[in-house]
């Protein structure tokens, strides 16, 4: 197995797309949020990894910063009626977390790898 491992810019942007941060070739996860077991591409083991609550706590941010400019604005520049917002916004908010966070979780994984770190290191 060949010990050296791309820089960590490279190993960020396999994870943002959810590919195996060693090969970029094979899939970090196997469904929504599981881990696969290993690449099939290069046969990296990556299943040991356990992201736990980064991942959520990334997407929260990230969908935070987008969405409260959006209701501000919206606030701001029109009108609507309450039952549009309390519509419109929670499943705006959704949808943007359900497309993020598996992309987190990839960009997390993929850190995690190039770090050597499991997810069961104790302080």
């Amino acid at each position: 197995m060949n010990k050296q491992r791309p820089g960590l810019a490279n190993v960020l942007f396999r994870g943002l797309r959810r590919r195996c941060p060693r090969c970029g070739r094979g899939h970090i996860l196997h469904s929504y949020l599981k881990v696969t077991s290993a690449c099939d591409s290069c046969t990296e083991p990556l299943g040991h990894i356990r992201a736990d609550d980064f991942p959520p706590y990334l997407t929260i941010v990230i969908v935070g910063h987008i969405m409260l400019p959006l209701v501000f604005y919206t606030e701001r520049a029109f009108v609507l009626p309450t039952w549009i917002e309390m519509s419109v916004w929670p499943l705006l908010a959704l949808l943007l977390m359900a497309a993020v966070l598996p992309v987190m979780k990839g960009a997390c994984v993929g850190l995690m790898w190039h770090l050597g770190l499991q997810g069961d290191e104790k302080q």
